[in-house]
Order: C-alpha cells, then structure tokens, then sequence
C-alpha cells in the first residue's frame, strides 16, 4: 500500500487560522447551498448517553458534501456541568474523509468548528428570514455557540439593541461583557427572560435545561418577528407555532427523528408535520423555495446542527491551513 498522511489542525492551529466572520459565514452558506440543490447525504444524528449522572451526551453527526468532494463524521460531547470544572460544554473531533474510496484525509478539533458553525447557520437563518432592518437582538443563553450567534448576527444587522440572559449570573455578565468589547458596542445582561426577548425583532433560544420546560411564552413574541430555538431541551410554550407564517429547519429528516431538540413535543403530538412545514433552510438558500415573502410575517426557525456545515467549515480550514502552512502532516500507513 502506498505510503498515506493525513492532517490534523488542533485547537490552537483553528485559532491561530483566525477566520473571519465573512470566511465562516460564507463556508456554511455553500454547505447550505448544496444541501438545497440535493448534493449532499445528511444522517440524522445519533446521541450516547453514558451515564444519566454525568448530565450529558455525546452527539454523531455523519454527512456527505458533493461540491467538497468530502464525508465527514464529527463526535461531540455535551456536558452541561462541565463549566464546575472550568471546561467548555462541548468538545469534538471532526474526522473527514475521501468518499471515492474512505481514506481518511483529516482530523480537526472540532471544539471550536461547532461554536462558529452554529452560529453561522443562526446569522444564516437571519440573513434570509429576519423582518426587514432588524433592530433589537434577544438572546437566551450563554454557552460556547451564544457567542458566534450574536456575533454573527451583528456583523449582518448591526443591531441597534442586543439584550442577553442566562440562568447563571456570573456567566451572564462576563458573556456581555466580552460581547461589548468585541463588537465596540453596549450588550445588556437583563435579569429575566421577558425582559430578553420583550419587543426583539430576533429572538435567539439557546438555554441549556435539565428538562423541557416553557420558559419563553408565545405571547411575548413580537408580531413579525423571527424567532430561532435550538435548545437540547424544549424552552418554548406548545402554543408558539401556532402563531407561526412559517417554520423552517435545518433538516426534516434529523428534525423528525430522536428524542431531543426545542420542538420535539410539536413533531411527536402533529403540531409540525412535513403537511405545514415550510421549508428547509438550504432549499432557501438555494433560491428553491422564498424565504420571508412580507415584513408583517412572523417566522420561526428551527436547527439542530448539521454534518454538512462542520464539513463545509472543516475544508475551509484545511485550505486555509495548507497556504498559511499550519497544521500537522500525520503519518497515517
């Protein structure tokens, strides 16, 4: 067998890459963009729990990216206490592949990937489906994917208003505080939920609950407004797609299936079905169906995470780190 390498980009080597937000966002758009033109293969999920007790679980996203000539089959842990110990809530590992023939072609940490990512296909979400000259942002949550969130979406909208809260105090102010720095404007911590989200053009879900419980009411929603849940565990009423225009995801088929995500309860009792589904965000992005059609329509956008993107940004990295000459080169066979 002929001598084979692979590279591998640590977590130093992603930060010291530095893409900007227009390399992250632009990497997820074309993931999105094939996905919509049907050139990719995207596997539901699949989740491992290894003890209840360790409060949390580790998720295997597995996908195919046609233009990329790329597979891809990341491994990321989610573990909500982890913050007592000083550690991010998720690590992961992406492993990418050569899908002619399965030889392994990389090995990227994946920690990072998964905050940028998601963040991307929230400011995505945004970009094709938020009212028109959106200005107030309120953002629930303030994990590792919060950050790129708001970051993400302020780079598009530049907000007049960004409110964030967290069930944590502490976290929640150093979250605003590194958000004000970083974007040279003031982000708000407020004390509540309401207060969040009272009245925002965009309201971003990303709380992190030990059990689905309806912390954002239906009725403090804003009539027009786009509002984007993507919580491990439901946060929102049974009530808030009925007041929906539209609901998109990222993926029907990963959306449907498994026991977790912020609107598990609304697919498993018919409340979203295929039938009033509106569309999957990559056939937007790929001009198949429109996004928002009317200023006055209130939208709701639903993603849990998908393969393509962390491919999608996992090549990115690769071709950035071969002309910058960074990473390793790994003796494989």
């Amino acid at each position: 067998m002929a001598e084979l390498h692979i590279t591998w980009l640590n977590g130093l080597d992603v930060e010291a890459l530095a893409l900007t937000d227009e390399e992250i966002i632009g990497a997820v758009e074309g993931g999105l963009r094939a996905q919509g033109l049907g050139q990719t293969v995207i596997e539901p999920r699949m989740h491992l729990t290894p003890d209840p007790a360790f409060h949390g679980h580790f998720n295997v996203l597995r996908g195919y990216v046609a233009p990329l000539d790329l597979a891809g089959v990341k491994v990321v842990g989610d573990f909500m206490d982890n913050w007592r110990q000083g550690l991010p809530s998720e690590f992961g590992i992406l492993n990418l592949f050569d899908p002619r023939t399965g030889r392994p072609v990389a090995i990227l940490d994946a920690t990072a990937i998964t905050e940028m990512r998601t963040g991307a296909v929230t400011a995505l979400g945004g970009k094709y489906l938020a009212p028109p000259n959106p200005r107030i942002l309120g953002h629930i949550g303030a994990r590792g994917t919060s950050y790129w969130n708001v970051r993400l979406l302020d780079r598009l909208f530049d907000f007049a208003e960004i409110r964030v809260h967290s069930r944590r105090k502490e976290s929640q102010d150093a979250f605003a505080e590194r958000l004000s720095r970083d974007l040279g404007k003031t982000v708000t911590a407020v004390s509540d939920w309401h207060a969040c989200v009272d009245g925002a053009d965009i309201v971003v879900e990303a709380s992190r609950l030990n059990a689905p419980e309806p912390m954002l009411r239906t009725e403090w929603i804003k009539r027009g407004a786009l509002v984007m849940p993507y919580g491990t565990m439901s946060a929102v009423e049974l009530s808030l797609t009925d007041i929906m225009d539209k609901i998109v995801v990222d993926d029907w088929g990963q959306a449907r299936a498994g026991k977790l995500g912020s609107l598990r309860a609304h697919v498993d009792s018919g409340r979203l079905s295929e039938a009033n589904l509106h569309a999957e965000l990559g056939q937007i992005v790929a001009g198949e169906k429109p996004g928002r059609e009317r200023p006055d329509e209130t939208i709701l956008f639903w993603h849990r995470g998908l393969s393509l993107s962390d491919i999608a940004l996992g090549h990115t990295l690769l071709d950035k780190a071969a002309r910058l000459g960074i990473g390793q080169r790994l003796r494989y066979a």
